[in-house]
């Protein structure tokens, strides 16, 4: 091969070359605009309904331009918050009930909260008839905005209300079947009403009133963990019918003393026993014999340490263990103490489970929207969240918190005329062990359950003294009332 024709064969290589690099340039952005094209048509038809609906879009705002906010009622048709229109056209928002919604509505102003934020987009949308629409808008008049129907029953709100008192602390309520929220009561609470005049002393409270305690208030649980602890040692294989413990008011391992609730001496106990009767040293032992590890899986897998399916601000539940945690530490875990932290909503949404043969129903608040002539235009229906624990599992929890009713530290619910399974708690969370917060979480209607209620008051002193008399004011409102 002369030199001519090995400079014309290196060309073509080199001409062959640059154009398989074009073609390969062309080629990604071939495959880019295609996936801008794909993510954009997703986008349309999946995501920006989304993107619109959002509470935390604020460009919903400028709808109130052109649309009068709408109502909120609660389900048993209580009007729980409206727009007032003065003639000059100055619009005020008005909650006829003052505190006693607080926290669920929330409020529509300095920012928004509760449901005014959650159904911010649906407020501001109108779905009146659509000649009146658009004569509204050629005369450039506000149309009315859509009513948001929420879950909220208003004889349970009220009633959870008037039993915390002056308590601090938090009072849920929930159809574990549907996941519905029927009351959600948190104190300190404030007048929605006096937002825009009293703003600089209700954000700036020492007693953190605006804070929704049943969704972000962080509680030790105390004895209520003991339902977690014991769904470990089953899921681990131990024997339950033939477990016993001799307590005589403590249990000491490695040094360190666990002591039953007052010094309180069970004697001989089976299982069933030391849960009723909320055993402190009991549990403790059977922490220590636990796997720290698969113990932190099934703590996780009931949502410690993980986010809430829920659509309202909330904190983490958080509990913490490893293979090398100390004696203390593992002990005072399986009681509910320790660092181990929880919401009330979340220990709602545990019993729920139980309740619901282990599958945790999403727990929502809106059931519907209608528009101002009380057309319905949208029904929320009930979501599953999936399996917490099997079928069997959940009845042999529900078992262990019959007897608790029975025979335990609920007692106070034994003679209602409906059945009840329940967990009081008592969480110490200072180191003055005096001083210690009051739980209970529970269902009415063991047998096809009713109503969740779960209960938490500050500072009270034992759950079955403070807590249960509030939750069985709950369940006797739900029957008077159905």
């Amino acid at each position: 091969m002369n030199e001519k024709n090995e400079k014309e064969l290196k060309k073509k290589k080199n001409k062959k070359s640059k154009n398989e690099e074009m073609l390969y340039v062309a080629y990604i952005f071939l495959g880019i605009f295609v996936c801008m094209i794909g993510y954009f048509v997703y986008f349309q038809t999946v995501v920006s309904s989304n993107v619109i609906t959002s509470p935390y879009n604020k460009r919903q705002d400028t709808f109130a331009d052109r649309v009068i906010r709408g109502e909120i009622q609660s389900s048993d048709g209580e009007v729980l918050a409206y727009t007032n229109v003065a003639p000059d056209g100055t619009e005020t928002r008005v909650y006829p009930h003052n505190d006693l919604f607080a926290h669920g509505v929330g409020y529509a102003s300095h920012g928004k909260t509760g449901i005014e934020l959650l159904a911010n987009y649906q407020l501001l949308s109108s779905h009146a008839y659509f000649l009146e629409r658009f004569v509204n808008e050629v005369q450039e008049q506000k149309n009315m905005g859509d009513t948001v129907v929420t879950t909220l029953n208003y004889q349970l709100q009220k009633t959870a209300y008037d039993a915390l008192g002056d308590y601090r602390g938090t009072v849920i309520a929930l159809e574990p079947s549907t996941g519905k929220v029927l009351a959600m009561v948190s104190k300190p609470d404030y007048n929605p009403n006096e937002v825009d005049a009293n703003w600089k002393d209700i954000s700036g409270s020492s007693t953190s009133v605006l804070l929704n305690r049943a969704t972000q208030g962080l509680y030790p649980p105390g004895s209520t963990f003991k339902i977690l602890t014991l769904l470990e040692y089953m899921r681990e294989g131990n024997d339950l019918e033939n477990w016993t413990y001799e307590c005589n008011g403590s249990y000491e391992q490695d040094g360190v003393t666990i002591n039953c609730y007052h010094g309180k001496s069970h004697g001989t106990v089976d299982l069933k026993t030391a849960f009723a009767k909320s055993c402190n040293g009991a549990f403790a032992k059977m922490g220590m014999e636990i796997d720290n590890i698969e113990f932190m899986h099934t703590c996780n897998e009931l949502l410690f340490n993980t986010d809430l399916p829920i659509d309202i601000p909330f904190k983490k539940s958080s509990v913490i263990l490893d293979e090398d945690s100390e004696t203390g530490t593992v002990m005072q875990t399986a009681i509910g103490q320790a660092t181990t932290e929880v919401t009330p909503m979340h220990m709602a949404m545990i019993t729920a489970a139980i309740a619901n043969g282990g599958n945790l129903m999403e727990p929502y608040f809106i059931e519907s929207i209608k528009n101002y002539t009380e057309e319905q235009v949208k029904k929320y229906m009930p979501s599953s969240y999936g399996k917490l624990m099997t079928a069997e599992e959940a009845a042999v929890l529900t078992e262990y918190m019959e007897e608790t009713v029975l025979s335990g530290t609920a007692s106070k619910l034994e003679d209602a005329p409906y059945t009840a399974a329940g967990k009081t708690g008592t969480a110490e969370y200072s180191n003055d062990k005096s001083k210690s917060h009051a739980w209970f979480v529970g269902f009415s209607n063991v047998a096809d359950p009713d109503l969740v209620v779960c209960v938490v008051v500050e500072s009270a002193g034992a759950g079955s003294e403070y807590a249960v008399p509030i939750a069985k004011r709950l369940f006797d409102a739900y029957y008077v009332n159905n």
